[in-house]
């Protein structure tokens, strides 16, 4: 665990640096900035924006101390984290790239003084926090993340997003983490992101999508755990990979654009570091 919390500080911090750079101007918080309405005054951490420094307070109290806004302190971030079997695939797991990354954000945002909740699903709930705010609700919030213990190992992405409309009911910012492979989910995602601010981060491992031609083998479903003789090399089980997987996601992000929401796809054999960066750019764009 310390390890995990070692890697999520570090990039979270490394995130915070490359956007607080002054030569890097159009990039700001993929939480809500600041405001207009002064809210409280914090003492300074490494990588806060040097921008919002009150160098009056500062002066008098021989300590740094930065302004927040009530814009910060209002919004509510939301992780809803895909926990099914298809994200354990992959040398580097697609599950703990999640996590990761679900750490990582959950970090940037609590220094946003933002609130931040968690739901975990695989075909059931299996994890929820209600949102709270805090550096003590961030490693609450991470330790429960990585000591979760499925009950299910099916996917129900329709199930997901119908369970967070029925239970929150206040607008959120609300971040997507799967790899998206389930079907009719879409009617439930598009009423998620009529009443909610949506990103999506499409968790991708190039391996799964590239089945190359072995002819006949006996493969298991991740899921259901039951076994079977395919052909590979059948025209059959190409059409059934293609349907399965996004290989191009053109047409996935046709969809959320139409929606009005936000798309980040991240691959397991790169450092998704650079697409997180590149994540707040695009919420800038697009507003």
């Amino acid at each position: 665990m310390k390890e995990i919390l070692k890697k999520v500080r570090k990039y979270e911090i490394e995130i915070r640096k490359f956007i607080n750079n002054s030569y890097q101007g159009d990039y700001k918080s993929l939480f809500k900035g600041t405001g207009l309405d002064f809210d409280d005054l914090r003492l300074y951490n490494y990588g806060d924006d040097h921008r919002s420094i009150n160098w009056k307070t500062s002066a008098k109290e021989d300590k740094v101390f930065i302004n927040t806004y009530k814009e910060e302190k209002e919004q509510s971030v939301f992780f809803l984290l895909d926990v099914s079997n298809s994200q354990n695939i992959g040398d580097k797991k697609k599950i703990n790239i999640s996590k990761e990354i679900a750490s990582v954000l959950c970090l940037s945002a609590i220094r946003k003084n933002s609130q931040v909740g968690l739901l975990c699903y695989s075909d059931r709930k299996e994890t929820f926090l209600k949102p709270d705010k805090g550096n003590s609700h961030a490693y609450r919030f991470i330790k429960k993340l990585y000591n979760i213990k499925n009950t299910s190992n099916k996917t129900d992405l329709n199930g997901m997003f119908r369970y967070f409309l029925n239970t929150i009911k206040k607008k959120s910012l609300v971040i997507i983490i799967s790899d998206f492979i389930d079907k009719n989910y879409n009617k439930s995602l598009k009423s998620l992101s009529g009443l909610h601010d949506v990103i999506c981060i499409h968790i991708n491992d190039k391996t799964e999508m590239k089945i190359p031609n072995l002819g006949l083998i006996e493969v298991e479903n991740n899921e259901l755990f039951n076994k079977k003789w395919i052909n590979t090399s059948s025209s059959e089980f190409k059409k059934i990979t293609e349907n399965t997987f996004y290989n191009d996601p053109n047409e996935f992000k046709k969809f959320l654009k139409k929606i009005n929401t936000n798309y980040l796809e991240v691959s397991t054999d790169k450092d998704y570091l650079k697409d997180l960066i590149k994540l707040f750019k695009i919420r800038n764009t697009n507003r």
